[in-house]
């Protein structure tokens, strides 16, 4: 499983990492979380609002930091 956490480095952006790093850990989870940075590659996905979360390629949210509920939810799926 491939986690991506869209955003250049804000608060909200650092929360999400903190959230999904967690989640990862805590269920021991097979899964490389990357973060993306460079604006270029953020717009590929079509994301205008950062945080974004992005699960094996599919945005599942942007421009806020879901719950650590939501963000499992997602995973499972």
């Amino acid at each position: 499983m491939k986690i991506e956490i869209l955003g250049t480095g804000c608060a909200k952006c650092k929360k999400l990492t903190e959230v999904v790093e967690q989640i990862v850990q805590e269920n021991s989870l097979n899964a490389e979380v990357v973060k993306v940075t460079e604006i270029d590659k953020i717009m590929e996905y079509g994301v205008m609002f950062t945080p974004a979360l992005v699960i094996n390629g599919e945005v599942k949210v942007s421009g806020r930091v879901p719950s650590k509920e939501e963000v499992l939810k997602w995973i499972r799926k």
